[in-house]
């Protein structure tokens, strides 16, 4: 565990403003940091209002939802918003030819129809302990137990994991509910050991329809004005102690202290707003060679996931069943085969590359210009250290990327391949072949619910093609009956298709039965091999200079930090619990094109198209427009909010995550970003990034007088004055 700067040195660093919207910024660290700079902003509340270990905080509202999405408390009694697209998955799941939860909505209207959400997890930030002064401890005695011998550094860490390992037993000691973590910062030179608290007994409340919650889908995704109702409710349950448990019957709501206020006041330009969640990944300390080979590897991206995404898309509009298993799996490959193209055109239009060369050139002006030479000997030569190793690894990940997004994906040799690797797992363990098969078999079952074998064959038939016409002769799939290089493809997906038992659950148990271990002599399990050994082979090609790349990153990171001593800087996001801060802001595109910072249900009604599956709009809808029943959630003028504007710092991870206004009272849900901004996650741009969030009154619009569930919105604390937050 290498740790090149302190946390406290950063903290020195940071002394002065930055950009108000620009930051996803660590919670322990916003009073050091940020305090004055929110206070100014227009911030009603303290840094330690917002987040406080011991006593009652905005934090403690804030959930990640999954693994990849936010959502937050709205009542007392665990009620979870987030986002339809974040609960998507777990509705699709839910969802039946009969009872399509996705097509048609959900409302439960009473506690025992809330619907329990296998593997869905609800995680609870408890709280962030800086590692710096356990590493700093441990580093200074073992540097002086071992003062002049050869392995001093070996020693120094061996110390430093043994002291944060402690430390990890410590805190699980604790508190054994919890789960601890120790995550790394500023490309693993500051580390921290953070507390969760994760729930397992989830479930669905309610939704509306997608021509609501998706309204727009892929033409609309990442762009401004927006019309979405992007919405769901589930709720947390916890054992009677208010603990986390699996699921049971016995199980009661959680019971929450501060959940989140819901302000229905609505909003002007110029609101102060803040974002809390848990953003997935940015990459704002890259170089211009990092972001070249990056472009590279989303070209590759984009073009075999338009070829898979049009096969599904196909199927999807032709069958119910199967709009059904793949909305969740076409809504995920969607998402970012759309956002690899706005950034491909962000990039050369915001001139990011060379931006990035500037800044690299100005680097090396600061590393030269040390007199006593202390830079030099840390950073002379670092820049170049990382473009080799980006160079050295570029075509084994290039050809790692090929393979993965084409041949990888097919899903009867997924199938062969989990079962073979399930099954060899346990027969490590000691189960005789058919226990360790029929144990493996119970893993990968629940995965045919999703599965037309249709809709495979024809993806299996296009991925093969695709790879073969892309990939270089020496990366073709090896040891397969025929030469891959020469076969007809067609005919060989049909055989194996034809020939397989893992065409369904029903089939393949049966095989199990009656074939034992023959069973993985199955043409998938052939073909699936031949895949994964190729991605293998090319994965540690890609390896084998990661190392290097990983220092060469956290050097050069080490170095911006101490070069822009008088700049805060807030580390890349990685799925921590983050705070930005913005305001409510329009913006304008391009010349002569100027978008105001909201949108009302009456552009949903201008975008509806009964031929077009993306702008239906359900007829309840219409009347309520129709009819202005708009309830007490309509503006001032009468019309209808949807969606709005902030000028807020936000990435994938986000989504769902509560936007607030000064007095951190609910005011929306995160749910996009626009497409003029689609570098942010590289570069921040001020006058063209926004965040796109739905308007907490249409969210609850939508659940009381269209989805007739009044009664979740008599569980949240409704506040209906407006407060003076415009700065």
């Amino acid at each position: 565990m290498k740790r090149i700067i302190s946390i406290l040195a950063i903290l020195i660093l940071c002394s002065s403003g930055m950009r108000a919207d620009e930051g996803m910024w660590l919670l322990p660290l916003l009073q050091k940091m940020n305090g004055k700079a929110i206070k100014d902003a227009g911030c009603a509340l303290s840094p330690n209002q917002i987040y406080k270990i011991n006593n009652g905080s905005l934090k403690d509202a804030i959930v990640q939802f999954g693994g990849g999405c936010t959502g937050e408390i709205v009542s007392d009694e665990g009620l979870l918003l987030t986002n339809h697209h974040c609960g998507y998955g777990n509705i699709q799941k839910l969802s039946t030819v009969e009872h399509d939860y996705l097509k048609d909505g959900y409302w439960a209207m009473r506690r025992s129809e809330e619907l329990p959400c296998e593997g869905l997890t609800v995680t609870f930030l408890q709280y962030m302990e800086d590692l710096g002064p356990i590493l700093e401890k441990a580093e200074k005695k073992a540097r002086s137990e071992y003062k002049g011998s050869a392995d001093i550094e070996e020693q120094v860490q061996k110390a430093q994991d043994a002291a944060v390992k402690d430390a990890v037993a410590k805190a699980e000691k604790k508190d054994p509910h919890c789960t601890v973590k120790v995550t790394s910062f500023y490309n693993d030179n500051v580390y921290y050991l953070i507390v969760y608290k994760i729930y397992r007994d989830i479930r669905f409340v309610g939704a509306p329809p997608s021509s609501i919650g998706k309204f727009g889908a892929d033409s609309d995704n990442w762009m401004w004005p927006r019309h979405t109702g992007d919405f769901s409710m589930f709720r947390v349950y916890a054992d009677k102690d208010n603990n986390p448990a699996d699921y049971s019957p016995e199980n009661v709501p959680l019971n929450v202290k501060n959940p989140l206020k819901v302000s229905t006041a609505g909003i002007q330009e110029g609101d102060f707003t803040m974002i809390m969640g848990y953003p997935g990944r940015t990459t704002r300390f890259q170089t211009s060679p990092e972001l070249k080979f990056q472009l590279e590897q989303n070209d590759i991206r984009i073009a075999a996931r338009t070829v898979r995404q049009n096969v599904l898309l196909e199927d999807m509009l032709a069958d119910p069943k199967v709009k059904i298993q793949y909305a969740s799996k076409y809504a995920s490959s969607s998402n970012g085969w759309k956002k690899w193209q706005g950034m491909k055109l962000a990039f050369e239009k915001l001139d990011i590359i060379s931006r990035a060369e500037k800044q690299e050139a100005e680097f090396r002006k600061w590393v030269s210009a040390d007199r006593k030479g202390k830079r030099q000997a840390k950073y002379d030569g670092i820049l170049d250290s990382l473009s080799i190793a980006i160079e050295n690894g570029r075509e084994a990940n290039l050809a790692f990327t090929k393979a993965f997004e084409s041949v990888y994906k097919i899903e009867l040799t997924s199938f062969a391949k989990t079962l073979e690797r399930q099954c060899a797992r346990r027969v490590r363990a000691g189960k005789d072949t058919l226990t360790a098969l029929n144990m493996a078999f119970e893993v990968l079952k629940g995965q045919y619910a999703d599965y037309s074998v249709n809709t495979d064959r024809k993806v299996a038939k296009a991925m093969m093609k695709y790879y073969r016409d892309n990939a270089a002769p020496e990366d073709y799939l090896k040891d397969l009956p025929e030469d891959f290089a020469t076969m007809d493809i067609d005919a060989f997906v049909d055989r194996m298709f034809d020939e397989s038992d893992f065409v369904s659950a029903e089939r393949l148990e049966a095989a199990i039965m009656e074939k034992g271990a023959k069973v993985l002599d199955d043409p998938a399990c052939v073909t699936g091999l031949s895949i994964l050994n190729e991605c293998i082979k090319l994965q540690n090609g890609a390896y084998a200079h990661e190392g290097a790349l990983e220092d060469a990153r956290r050097t050069y990171t080490a170095g911006l930090l101490e070069w822009k001593e008088k700049t805060p800087m807030y580390p890349d996001a990685n799925f921590t619990m983050r705070f930005t801060y913005g305001s409510v802001k329009g913006y304008s595109p391009k010349d002569a094109v100027i978008y105001r910072y909201y949108t009302t249900l009456k552009g949903v009604m201008e975008k509806e198209n009964p031929e077009n599956w993306e702008f239906v709009v359900p007829g309840k809808l219409k009347y309520l427009y129709e009819t202005k029943d708009f309830g007490p959630y309509a503006m001032a003028d009468g019309q209808m909010p949807v969606a709005f504007l902030s000028t807020n710092d936000i990435t994938g991870g986000n989504s769902g995550s509560p936007i607030m206004n000064a007095h951190g009272e609910l005011i929306g849900l995160a749910f996009d970003g626009n497409w003029e901004s689609m570098s942010s996650d590289v570069m921040f741009e001020p006058e063209l990034q926004r965040c796109i969030n739905v308007d907490i009154r249409y969210v609850l619009f939508i659940i009381d007088k269209f989805g007739g569930a009044g009664h979740l919105v008599d569980e949240m604390d409704i506040v209906s004055k407006r407060h003076d937050s415009k700065k």
